[in-house]
């Protein structure tokens, strides 16, 4: 059978790029997917570190995937051979309860691309072929002339970002904090402006993250060398900010975000977090009157607007894109995105798709 090329979970910071089955379809309402363009995401390395466990051995990592139909289960309607889909990174079945309300991340027959564990589950984008099961209500037509790369972000990114602003309640005339400036950290600036915020001071410490922060239209903050609280009380007459979106999915950027809000601020958890408890305690929530929100973006929900809007800002958004490299480079490029090295932001890889 044909064999393609993938890059698989070997280990704690272990991956392969080796020869796989292609995918086949499985249900009538699959399809298969020549992977164009597949994205590398700050949530694949908490497998990666080995923070999150469970992945088995030899699964398919990724979850951001655009690329062209090859090939159709009997019971898909909405798409032919040769169309263009982005997918969410969770399938969706577009009838239960949760589908239907807009909560697309809690599908009850949903899962998770580039996640296989005993046996169970699905694999990732991160290869020349992908199957996409319930690919009707799963995967979105991609518009005309949009740069592939900046499409591939609506299935995850672009439309948490949105969830995010919506999330921590941003109002017209806000001042919002974004802890974390990696690539859904500015997302999460636009997202904020495009609610009418009044400002979005955005915090972090890496410089090539912080210039690009500026360019989205933040205030940025080096915490390493600025003291993120003075600038932030200095820009709401020494209450804090109305909103914070943590971006980065760990205690410290939690409690930095509590930090930086008001009292009767909100904070909204984008970050995957795995620690075992919040890092706040409810005496302090209680006593500043704080509201606190997380939960996986319903990014099958957003996704519509999100390409829209990627049309619309997609000279900006590309500027995010700080590498598209060929597929056969994404386990070295996994090292550099892992070590946050200067200057690199979001990573697109590309398939060859040499038998295709």
């Amino acid at each position: 059978s044909p064999r393609m090329k993938a890059i698989t979970f070997q280990g704690i910071e272990s991956l392969a790029y080796e020869d796989l089955p292609d995918p086949g379809l499985i249900n009538s309402t699959d399809a298969i997917i020549r992977v164009t363009v597949a994205g590398i995401c700050g949530s694949d390395l908490h497998p990666y570190f080995g923070r999150e466990q469970g992945l088995d051995y030899g699964t398919v990592m990724g979850h951001e995937l655009l690329g062209e139909v090859v090939e159709l289960g009997a019971a898909v309607q909405g798409f032919a051979v040769g169309d263009i889909g982005v997918a969410p990174f969770t399938t969706n079945c577009g009838h239960c309860f949760f589908c239907l309300s807009g909560l697309t991340a809690r599908c009850e027959t949903g899962q998770l691309f580039g996640w296989v564990e005993d046996g169970a589950g699905l694999h990732g984008a991160q290869a020349e072929f992908v199957r996409v099961p319930m690919a009707d209500s799963t995967l979105v037509a991609v518009p005309d002339g949009l740069d592939e790369a900046v499409a591939l972000l609506a299935g995850d990114i672009l439309s948490t970002a949105a969830f995010g602003a919506e999330l921590a309640g941003v109002q017209p005339g806000d001042l919002v904090v974004v802890v974390g400036c990696g690539p859904l950290g500015l997302l999460c600036v636009r997202a904020a402006l495009e609610k009418g915020a009044c400002g979005v001071v955005a915090v972090d410490s890496v410089l090539s993250r912080l210039l690009l922060a500026g360019r989205f239209g933040a205030t940025p903050v080096n915490f390493k060398t600025e003291e993120p609280f003075e600038v932030v009380m200095a820009r709401s007459e020494g209450r804090g900010a109305d909103c914070a979106i943590e971006a980065v999915g760990s205690p410290e950027a939690t409690r930095t975000a509590a930090k930086l809000l008001r009292s009767g601020g909100s904070l909204a958890a984008l970050g995957v977090h795995i620690e075992a408890h919040l890092a706040l305690s409810p005496g302090e929530i209680y006593d500043r009157n704080l509201r606190y929100a997380g939960g996986r973006c319903s990014a099958r929900h957003y996704m519509p607007a999100a390409l829209r809007l990627a049309e619309r800002d997609m000279a900006l958004i590309s500027e995010l894109i700080s590498h598209r490299l060929p597929l056969s480079q994404g386990v070295e490029a996994y090292r550099s995105f892992a070590a946050r090295e200067e200057g690199w932001s979001k990573v697109v890889l590309t398939p060859g798709n040499a038998h295709s």
